[in-house]
């Protein structure tokens, strides 16, 4: 594929791609580096797509990255084992923002526990016992695309609950 072809590809898709990180992650600036991201992963894999498929391509490539830096960010705020003496160190920023943090942070949890079954026992597991969706259908014997849907439904909820809040 030629540059000037491929500024076409950019042009006709830049928003899509946009919109598809932005709803995954929300957050405008990481929103744009991640379609920059989507880009120059589709840019050195062009030729390996038919054109007919451009589309769910290039969105199955922003979702990845969309999903890889998720992963990515929640990895960086659980601590490993044997790092509670870091825990110790003051925060970065002012104690009004470590309270808010962890403010929210609670708010969040008490969410979570406040949501009706199915989603309940699921999303404790998930969210705060941190358990693989797996070992969470075996102890609740229910099958493994049951437990994706009710964690699916349960982050529905509680975006739609805390939405409300940032709202007021």
């Amino acid at each position: 594929m030629t540059n000037e072809s491929f500024s076409e590809f950019v042009g006709q898709y830049e928003k899509l791609v946009f919109t598809v990180c932005f709803q995954m992650v929300r957050d405008y600036q990481e929103a744009q580096n991640l379609a920059q991201e989507t880009f120059l992963a589709a840019y050195r894999s062009i030729d390996r797509c038919p054109p007919e498929h451009y589309k769910p391509w290039i969105c199955r490539i922003a979702a990845n990255k969309a999903k890889d830096h998720l992963k990515s960010a929640y990895a960086r705020r659980v601590s490993a084992p044997g790092e509670e003496a870091l825990d110790a160190l003051p925060a970065q920023g002012s104690p009004e923002e470590a309270f808010l943090a962890e403010e929210g942070e609670a708010r969040i949890q008490e969410r979570i526990r406040a949501l009706p079954e199915p989603y309940h026992k699921v999303s404790i597991l998930y969210f705060l016992e941190e358990k693989p969706v797996e070992d969470i259908a075996k102890r609740l014997n229910r099958p493994k695309k049951t437990v994706q849907t009710q964690l699916y439904r349960a982050k529905q909820i509680l975006r739609e609950q805390l939405g409300k809040e940032l709202d007021r």
